[in-house]
């Protein structure tokens, strides 16, 4: 098709690798558009792994990941990379998705260049700048530089009208990761990590920023407890590899027999240990949109949540970092069969499977209406 449009879509973390994916997939067979697929790889590893299970390989790959990089310089870094690397594709469209400082740079730098920006996952909000330290600031700063909002709930939608933005820019598209979820959870996959079947599996995933020092060793010692009390449980805690998360985890828990500590699973493993798992402990959003469609309990370890929809469905709680609740309320999951069956409904808030599909005819219609006609 002549005049294709150039659209640059743009992945930094593993939950970006896993998000864009399905969109990134979808958009390569549209005669209208030409993709370009960028990785700032702020997060190496984890996204290669994701990417390379999608079969997705970068054309660009700013490889800006530094050890320990502080937040000022990893913004510093990438505003420098992606301007000129946009300054060199001119792209037509740029596509990100989420909350890291790969999404707020890239908006950032498109609104400088003129260039029109879609924020995949827009309008989550906790009305709190520090908490998810720095991704309420990040998704703020995203949205109000988007052309396009591709919001995964009317929820979402909400909060945007409430900041000001027009409805006519905000569109109900569902959940992406529900695409990929849907995708990988049909392959039967191994997990590669030797569990006990005759136990119940309790999943673990705990990283974040805000929660780095007593906070974190509060829920070590909470994970701990859990696995002193209850016998016929076994732990899984894929440990990221941040020194502030992995240091404590293996100092708090890495010598218990029915705690397993391991590198962080590739997506797939990840999923099927979300399928395997009795119960779930997170604190990751990716997780909370995940494991209810799998109709797995989850146990949000934050004060606050921009993902209420499943808080309100009943099948995540919020019990925050504090040592005692976390144990409460695991136990009477696994205590209380009626308890646990209330939140282990399989319900999806987040989206159907068709989310990428929405997103592509929103900017089919507006980059080329005239590849609308047979197509679907």
């Amino acid at each position: 098709m002549r005049n294709r449009k150039h659209v640059l879509c743009i992945v930094g973390t593993r939950p970006e690798g896993i998000k864009m994916a399905p969109l990134i997939k979808v958009l390569k067979r549209e005669p209208w558009a030409r993709v370009t697929v960028l990785a700032t790889a702020q997060h190496r590893d984890l996204l290669d792994q994701v990417l390379a299970l999608f079969d997705i390989e970068p054309d660009v790959d700013l490889d800006i990941m530094k050890p320990n990089q502080s937040l000022p310089e990893l913004t510093a870094r990438l505003i420098t990379a992606l301007d000129g690397t946009f300054a060199e594709l001119m792209p037509d469209i740029v596509l990100a998705q989420g909350d890291t400082t790969t999404v707020m740079t890239a908006a950032l730098v498109a609104f400088y260049r003129n260039i029109p920006f879609g924020h995949v996952e827009a309008g989550l909000r906790t009305h709190d700048l520090g908490n998810p330290f720095p991704e309420e600031m990040n998704r703020m700063v995203a949205g109000h530089l988007s052309r396009w909002h591709f919001v995964p709930t009317e929820r979402s939608r909400g909060n945007l009208l409430r900041e000001g933005i027009s409805d006519s820019a905000i569109h109900v598209t569902g959940n992406t990761v529900i695409d990929a979820l849907l995708e990988v959870a049909e392959r039967e996959l191994p997990l590669d990590v030797p569990l006990d079947p005759s136990r119940r599996l309790v999943l673990v995933t705990a990283h974040r920023r805000e929660n780095f020092g007593e906070p974190f060793r509060a829920v070590c010692r909470a994970i701990r407890q859990l696995a002193d009390r209850y016998e016929d449980i076994e732990v899984l805690y894929p440990v990221h590899p941040n020194p502030n998360v992995r240091a404590t985890a293996h100092e708090l828990l890495g010598d218990h027999p029915r705690i397993r500590l391991c590198r962080p699973l590739d997506y797939a493993p990840f999923v099927e240990a979300q399928k395997r798992a009795y119960l779930i402990l997170t604190d990751s959003g990716g997780v909370q949109e995940e494991a209810p469609a799998l109709g797995k309990p989850v146990l949000v370890l934050r004060a606050e949540t921009e993902r209420p929809e499943a808080v309100d469905e009943g099948v995540v709680r919020l019990v925050g970092t504090d040592e005692a609740r976390i144990v409460t309320e695991a136990s009477r999951l696994l205590d209380d069969a009626a308890a646990y069956r209330s939140m282990a409904r399989g319900v999806s808030p987040y989206g159907d499977g068709l989310a990428a599909r929405r997103i592509v005819a929103v900017l089919r219609d507006a980059m080329q209406p005239e590849a609308n006609a047979g197509l679907s």
